[in-house]
């Protein structure tokens, strides 16, 4: 198999061990964490722990002394399967003259343990959207009392445009970034590991988790969220679907949220005088998996499909914050009056816009003036996959996704 090199997510790890005794490399089963931390681990040496490992001598019953003696680096893959270490963990680096460094895997979220969304009065999440970023996996909700002041946190997805280049982007955004499904043979060797990597998921990776939900019903709601993709979140809508309670939704969503499977987008407010939709938008973070639940096996399905727009939009935000590195300042805005933006990043007290448009030559619109006078928007840029960039007006923008990296540069700051 091609071996694709990541650069970008090298060097995060590497400037987080150098500031923190722990780093915690987080994302989705299969995107590459281990392929990386073992290149990481061959390149600076030290000693590797595969938690999944039934014959792993890191049993939590001896795991303090076997990890006492060690010196330099320390790699421990599946952490999740063992959290009760990180209080262990915690004592071994607050040692004097502490001779260690852990690189940390882990396939669940904690976002809800260590970001908390902007609450001032200009502007933020909503109070909804405040509850979906504390709901994470109960696995590894301690990590911020165990670990605060002394891990870094380093996000990690599947392959990205940067990664692939240009003439892999279309090729990404079909198969998405998980590196098996990207560098598969052919589109239907691609299409099968990815129906494949779903079963294995819901029958095995989540009751591993510790969770227990019928793996059907799992299955059947990320269907359902599939065909939301892009869409408002309306858990009474989902629950009555299902057949189930709105708590029930909600408790499924979390699970698909904190293991890397869905992006919940939250709203933004501002005291711009103007009745505000409050609940996340919900997307499938990997296209290729959005594929694969909605049954799409190629390019020309999926160009006949009605969640077309739905499906390049997803694919190019997850991008956007790729490049702009906005995990924890990515939302979207909407009112009930029918304005909206796509995605909104807050960075330095100031705010910029994208709006997405699956079209040959975006034009402007006036709901683009509504919503960059209402957010005092710094810039907007109108993303779409042509070739061509060009300005619309006096701070708007229209740019080509492939050229995303070069013209953004600078603009956002870090």
């Amino acid at each position: 198999m091609t071996f694709i090199d990541r650069p970008g997510i090298v060097k995060r790890i590497r400037d987080a061990l150098a500031e923190y005794p722990v780093t915690l490399l987080l994302g989705p089963r299969q995107c590459g964490k281990t392929t990386i931390a073992r290149a990481f681990h061959k390149a600076n040496g030290g000693t590797y722990f595969d938690l999944e490992d039934p014959e792993t001598p890191l049993k939590p019953e001896i795991a303090k002394q076997v990890l006492k003696e060690l010196r330099g680096l320390i790699v421990i893959d599946e952490f999740q399967r063992q959290p009760e270490l990180f209080p262990l963990v915690r004592v071994l680096v607050d040692r004097e003259n502490n001779p260690a460094r852990f690189l940390i895997l882990g396939s669940a979220s904690i976002e809800g343990a260590h970001v908390t969304p902007s609450t001032s009065k200009a502007g933020g999440a909503t109070p909804s959207a405040r509850r979906s970023s504390r709901e994470s996996s109960e696995l590894v909700r301690g990590v911020s009392e165990s670990l605060a002041g002394r891990v870094a946190y380093v996000d990690m997805s599947g392959f990205s445009m940067d990664e692939v280049g240009d003439d892999g982007s279309d090729h990404l955004w079909i198969r998405g970034g998980f590196p098996n499904s990207f560098l598969a043979r052919n589109d239907d060797q691609s299409y099968q590991w990815r129906l494949n990597f779903i079963a294995s998921f819901l029958e095995r990776d989540i009751p591993q988790l510790g969770i227990r939900v019928p793996a059907y019903a799992l299955r059947r709601f990320w269907v359902m969220v599939a065909h939301h993709h892009g869409n408002i979140w309306n858990a009474a809508d989902l629950g009555r679907a299902m057949g189930t309670k709105e708590d029930t939704a909600r408790k499924y969503l979390d699970i698909l949220s904190g293991s890397y499977m869905v992006r919940q987008l939250p709203p933004w407010f501002s005291n711009t005088g103007k009745r505000l939709v409050k609940a996340p938008k919900i997307f499938i973070r990997d296209s290729g998996m959005l594929h694969a639940l909605l049954g799409l096996k190629d390019q020309m399905q999926i160009h006949s499909h009605p969640k077309l727009g739905f499906s390049w939009e997803g694919f190019a935000i997850e991008q956007i914050i790729l490049i702009t590195g906005a995990e924890k300042d990515a939302y979207f805005y909407k009112t009930h009056g029918g304005a909206e933006l796509d995605l909104l990043i807050t960075r330095g007290g100031k705010q910029y816009g994208f709006e997405f448009k699956y079209s040959d030559a975006p034009k402007a619109t006036k709901a683009m003036h509504v919503v960059f006078n209402d957010l005092d928007l710094e810039k907007l840029w109108v993303v779409y996959p042509g070739e061509r960039s060009y300005s619309l007006d006096e701070g708007i923008d229209v740019v080509p996704l492939k050229s995303c990296r070069s013209l953004l540069d600078g603009c956002i700051p870090k």
